[in-house]
């Protein structure tokens, strides 16, 4: 009995060691496997570096390790509204989804200085950017060479005016006159806006409905603009010639103290004191004379006055810079304005269907402004013009009327105002014999 007794002790110390070599395996086995679960190790790669994707719990902060996490960029919905300003259409239709009446009230104060949002016109382009739903900018094409900028951010509007951007080609326009400067313009394959321009720039001494004779010539440098690929109009129509009745005329776009204006190659201004007529398609139908037979009262007068007949609602515009003096209708005269200018010189435009916009007594007009529009009210056969012109009260013919010239040039501007005239007739000059070399050749 005492060999078993003692036979059970040694195996029972034995059991002991071998169940705690056991237990401790079994623990360390258990917790490999627990934190290979939880904590995967990338093998190393072929360069030896430990990779960035493996994080040691030993040297990272928890700051380390939140900065660490891979955050997912939110996705912005961008949407472009485009079209044009409708009739009606007011900056409240325009952007009453996306803000109160208070907010466009305020924001409309905000732009009387850069430009007064009542004065947006019907068919005017307009562009609307929305990021996921909420108003980011708007852009309104004031004319063509401005637009209005109203971006939204921070609770908080910015306001600008900026320059339209476009792409600029110079380009050498010429022909000769068949008929009318406006056909012989779209013979060429030109918009009717160059014609426009020629007639502003040469209309102090060239009369676009008496003067002009069949062959005359013209030829204009003039800037293209384009956007995206597309003609978007004519910039600044840089230097001209106008061959008229043997006679030439020319004119180069100049600015000198930030004003723009066209000058001779002399540097002698074009801009005269009074235009040669104050209207630009029409034709003569009745001249000065001292003894006229009345067309409706059928008794011979005086007609101290030329008469341009002329489709109604052709614009009439001031031939020198003034004051109004008269604004009325009678039965005789129909709509009526009066002028008073500079020396002692007064203009009258009778017969008028309408007045020009903001037209009235006291109301001081720049040459070239609409005041008028062609009508036949009062006593007339027909739609016309009826334009005269007084001296120190004393009625003269409009036709023969003193145009003394503007200011010239300063002598210090002469220099570089000669190399550009230079620069752009000898630009004219090349393009004319190269297509003359084309003609040649064909």
């Amino acid at each position: 009995m005492p060999h078993i007794s003692s036979w059970l002790q040694r195996w029972y110390q034995k059991s002991r060691r071998r169940l705690r070599f056991l237990l401790v395996f079994c623990m360390m086995f258990g917790g490999s496997l627990l934190y290979r679960h939880h904590f995967p190790i990338e093998p190393p790669s072929e360069s030896g570096e430990k990779p960035e994707s493996v994080i040691s719990l030993s040297e990272t902060s928890p700051k380390s390790l939140e900065k660490s996490l891979t955050i997912e960029e939110k996705s912005v919905n961008l949407e472009e509204i485009a079209g044009t300003i409708g009739k009606g259409d007011t900056l409240s239709s325009l952007l009453g989804d996306y803000f109160s009446a208070r907010d466009i009230f305020f924001l409309a104060k905000e732009c009387e200085e850069v430009f007064p949002v009542r004065d947006i016109c019907a068919g005017q382009p307009y562009c609307m950017l929305l990021e996921d739903g909420c108003f980011k900018c708007f852009t309104y094409e004031i004319d063509s060479d401005d637009q209005l900028l109203i971006s939204y951010e921070n609770d908080q509007f910015a306001i600008s005016k900026e320059a339209i951007a476009y792409q600029v080609e110079r380009c050498a326009i010429g022909g000769t006159i068949e008929s009318s400067l406006f056909l012989t313009v779209s013979r060429i394959g030109e918009k009717p806006g160059l014609a426009c321009r020629l007639v502003d720039i040469f209309a102090w001494d060239i009369d676009f409905m008496r003067d002009l004779r069949q062959g005359d010539l013209f030829r204009v440098l003039v800037e293209k603009r384009y956007r995206d690929g597309v003609f978007s109009g004519y910039g600044r129509l840089l230097a001209a010639e106008f061959v008229n009745q043997g006679e030439s005329y020319r004119a180069v776009y100049y600015v000198e103290k930030e004003l723009a204006a066209y000058y001779d190659p002399q540097g002698r201004s074009l801009k005269k004191a009074f235009l040669k007529a104050p209207l630009s398609y029409s034709r003569i139908s009745s001249g000065y004379s001292n003894r006229r037979l009345h067309p409706v009262l059928n008794v011979w007068r005086p007609h101290r006055a030329i008469d341009y007949a002329a489709p109604v609602g052709t614009p009439i515009m001031a031939v020198a810079s003034g004051t109004v003096t008269q604004r009325s209708y009678d039965k005789n005269n129909g709509n009526k304005v009066r002028l008073r200018h500079p020396n002692q010189y007064q203009t009258t435009y009778i017969h008028l269907s309408r007045f020009g916009r903001g037209i009235r007594v006291g109301k001081k007009v720049n040459q070239g402004q609409i005041i008028g529009y062609v009508g036949a009210t009062g006593l007339a056969t027909g739609p016309h013009l009826d334009y005269r012109v007084f001296k120190n009260g004393r009625p003269i013919n409009p036709l023969k009327i003193e145009r003394i010239p503007s200011a010239p040039l300063p002598k210090p501007a002469l220099p570089e105002f000669k190399l550009r005239v230079q620069e752009y007739f000898n630009f004219l000059d090349r393009e004319r014999s190269s297509s003359a070399s084309n003609t040649t050749a064909k």
